[in-house]
Order: C-alpha cells, then sequence, then structure tokens
C-alpha cells in the first residue's frame, strides 16, 4: 500500500466515523413530536428524519456498526503504514495506538458529538438519508449482532441493542436542567414520567379502609346524601359484601334522574349505577392509565391476589404520580411532614416508604410495605397502638396519634438510630413490645359496608 492512499485512508475512515457520531448524536436528541414539526415547516429531508425518529434504536445500532468499523479499519491501515515506516511491528503498534486513541476520543468522540447536540436539527436532517442508505445496505446485520451480543452477556438484553435506552434520555434530561433548557421542577416532572412504568397500581391506590361505599339497596335519596355528605361523586355499589363491587354509582347520573322524575327519590341505586371496571394490583400505572382513556373511565376497582377488593384507584391517583398531589376547595389538606426539636420527624402513616427516605436523605425501600404506618407494623408484628415503637431499617418508629372512626394510627415520630438495626419484628421494650401490644392493641379488622 502506498503513502499516499494509505494516509488517504484513513483520514476518510476517521471522517466516516465523526459523521456518523455527530449524526447518532443529534438524531438521540430529535423526538417523533420534533421530527413531525420540521416536516409541518417544510424543512428538506424532514420526512426521511420522520422514519428515523420513529425507529431510533434500529438507525442506531446502524450507525453504530458502521462507525466501529470505520475505526477499527483506520486503525489497521495506520498500524500498516507505520509498520513499513520503521520497519518493525511493536513501535508502530505502539504509535498506532496512541494515535488513534487521541484521534478517536477528540475527532471522532467529543468534537463531533458536541457539534451534533449544538446544531440537532441540521445535523439529524442531513444524515437521515445517510443512516437510510446505511439501513437498507446492511439489511438485518445489525440486528443479528444485537442478538449475539444478548447472548453472551449475563442477563436480559435489549432486543434493539443499548444504543437508545431509558438510562440515556434521562441523562439527557439531566443536561437539559444543567444547561438551563428547562427548570428542575420540569426535570423531577420527565423522571416522574418515566418511574410511572415501574410503579403498580397498589402503590398509588386508596385502601380499602379509606373507601366509602353504599348498598345496592340504597334508595337514590340515600345515594345523594352519602355522596353530598363524603364530597365523592363516584361511590361504589356493594352486593352480599365489601368483595362484592356490582357497579360504580355516579351523583351526576342520580341528580339527573331526581331532576327529571323527583318521585324517584325511592328507586334503588341499582336503577341508575353503572358497571365497574376492575384492575389487579399488580398492573403497571401507566398500563392503567392508557386502559382509563381507551375506556373512557375515571375509576376503576382494584383486586388483589386472592380476588378480595383491595381499594380503588383514580385517574387522578395516576396523575399525580406525574405533577404531584392535585386538590381542589373540598380536600381536606394533608398534614406535612414535622421537624421535632430532638431531630426526629412526625410523618403522616401514610407516607410512601420511598418519600420518607427521600425526606431522611438515605436509600430506604421495603418488597412487603407501602406505607410508614406498614412499616411499623411490619416491625411490631401485631396492630399498632400509641407509643407503640420499633426499629427497622435503622430507623425508630414510634405510633403517635390515632383518628377515624377506627382509632387507626395517623402519623409517626421517625427519627434515626446509631449501631445495627433490628429486622422486623425485633421491636424495642419501650410502649410497643410485643408483650405490651397484647394489652392494648386494636384489633386486626376490615372494612364492611
Amino acid at each position: 500500500m502506498s503513502t499516499g492512499w494509505g494516509v488517504a485512508a484513513v483520514v476518510v475512515l476517521v471522517g466516516v466515523g465523526a459523521m456518523l457520531s455527530a449524526v447518532e448524536a443529534a438524531t438521540s436528541t430529535i423526538s417523533h413530536l420534533r421530527a413531525e414539526s420540521l416536516l409541518r415547516q417544510g424543512r428538506r429531508h424532514a420526512d426521511r428524519l420522520l422514519r428515523v425518529a420513529a425507529e431510533p434504536a434500529r438507525y442506531l445500532s446502524t450507525a453504530t456498526l458502521v462507525g466501529v468499523v470505520a475505526e477499527t479499519t483506520a486503525t489497521v491501515v495506520l498500524v500498516e503504514l507505520l509498520r513499513s515506516a520503521f520497519g518493525a511491528v511493536w513501535p508502530a503498534l505502539l504509535v498506532a495506538a496512541a494515535a488513534m486513541s487521541v484521534i478517536q476520543y477528540t475527532l471522532v468522540g467529543v468534537g463531533p458529538r458536541t457539534l451534533g447536540v449544538q446544531h440537532a436539527e441540521a445535523v439529524a436532517l442531513a444524515g437521515a438519508r445517510p443512516l437510510q442508505a446505511l439501513e437498507a445496505v446492511l439489511g438485518p446485520v445489525p440486528g443479528l449482532l444485537i442478538l449475539l451480543g444478548n447472548a453472551i452477556t449475563p442477563g436480559r438484553g435489549f432486543r434493539h441493542g443499548p444504543f437508545a435506552t431509558e438510562a440515556r434520555l434521562r441523562e439527557l434530561v439531566d443536561l437539559a436542567e444543567e444547561d438551563a433548557a428547562i427548570e428542575s421542577d420540569e426535570r423531577a416532572m420527565i423522571h416522574r414520567v418515566f418511574d410511572l412504568g415501574d410503579t403498580s397500581v397498589r402503590e398509588v391506590m386508596v385502601p380499602r379502609t379509606d373507601i366509602v361505599v353504599i348498598d345496592a339497596g340504597a334508595t337514590l335519596r340515600e345515594v345523594e346524601s352519602v355522596a353530598l355528605r363524603s364530597g365523592f361523586s363516584r361511590i361504589p355499589v356493594l352486593g352480599e359484601g365489601f368483595d362484592d363491587v356490582v357497579g360504580i354509582s355516579y351523583l351526576k347520573d342520580v341528580a339527573g334522574r331526581l331532576f327529571d322524575d323527583p318521585g324517584a327519590r325511592d328507586l334503588p341505586v341499582s336503577a341508575v349505577m353503572r358497571p365497574a371496571a376492575f384492575v389487579p394490583d399488580s398492573k403497571p400505572a401507566d398500563d392503567l392509565l392508557r386502559d382509563m382513556q381507551a375506556r373512557r373511565t375515571h375509576m376503576a376497582v382494584v383486586v388483589d391476589e386472592y380476588g378480595g377488593t383491595a381499594g380503588l384507584v383514580t385517574i387522578e391517583d395516576v396523575l399525580e404520580e406525574i405533577v404531584g398531589e392535585i386538590t381542589d376547595e373540598y380536600d381536606t389538606a394533608v398534614a406535612a411532614p414535622e421537624q421535632l426539636p430532638d431531630g426526629a420527624v412526625r410523618v403522616p402513616s401514610r407516607m410512601s416508604v420511598d418519600d420518607l427516605g427521600e425526606l431522611l436523605g438515605m436509600p430506604l425501600d421495603d418488597e412487603d410495605v407501602d406505607t410508614v404506618g406498614g412499616l411499623l407494623s411490619k416491625g411490631l408484628g401485631v396492630v399498632p397502638i400509641p407509643g407503640a415503637t420499633t426499629t427497622i431499617h435503622g430507623l425508630q418508629l414510634v405510633a403517635d396519634s390515632t383518628g377515624g372512626r377506627r382509632n387507626r394510627i395517623g402519623s409517626v415520630v421517625v427519627s434515626r438510630v446509631s449501631g445495627p438495626p433490628d429486622g422486623p419484628g425485633e421491636a424495642g421494650q419501650p410502649a410497643g413490645s410485643l408483650d405490651d401490644a397484647s394489652d392494648g392493641a386494636a384489633p386486626v379488622s376490615t372494612s364492611s359496608s
């Protein structure tokens, strides 16, 4: 190989790798909606970019494969050129390794990727056509290599390769916040959208102990009264028991019927109730949101693994996981965490374990329970009474106050403990020990109609 042709080949191959690196970085930042916007603006090659944005993993894997081939070939050619110049292999290998490391990091990695992100639209539009051409030429080759990589990689692989993952998108969101492109609350909201797929219905539902229900034999006048007193416009209708939800009563339907026919006040609620929707408590929250949108329903009855009623979930409960608490003029304010003088914090028993971990600035996770009250009960092994104390996950939990007609624990005082934490059931001996709890603990009860 002549020196001139060899140098030209190295320059061309490095240029190809740099171009693909820039296109890959730019395409990763272009969403399908943004590509549609460019198409409406009449930008050139926007139709091609729209097809790329519809299947980004497919095209990014192709770009990655061709880039690797180009950089590897450039390295081989450079080694051959240096071997001819030095007359020895090892000096040629060392110099080529050093030179290509610098070239690949700066001229292929940092520089082109920076340009790709800075001028994402222009680079992505210009690179859409070459990407489609490369994908057409290579066909299934990138996919087959991805399957091979997944086969030799421990754990479950990615069907389209690890080139457009959720982690990458999260990183882009964080970078956008650092560059002041989005606000911190917008960043948090976007992250919560990603987290929605990992959130089960059980984590967002209203538990059965807090549900307001009516019997199927109740009259429309009674239903109207319950709805007005409770503030709920949709109320489950029970048949033979709490696990037999036969329908949902809508205040709008009841009021409409009574307005049209005042004499219908003594009709049973079954005359106007609608069918209830049922979902398993293990269903992902994002799937539930899509189902509710498709079925045009705002409420569903949550069923546990044994077929019993576990609670209720509304579309508002799911949306609150993204945008935060939604309240109106009739909602009762939820008690906020209170910092105590001794360094402990008083929190509502309904606070989630994850929120408690964020409040205390420590990783806190429990597969068995979702709330602080559930964590307290798990540590004690009995239904807690005021003053009951347990230590679990390095925290001391003290049952603080009761409320409601069942006198459930309403708040819990939480403080860190020094030394090795006790496991579940290894409660400390003060007021909340198992012996003390057996004297005054409230009996375990379930809701009834």
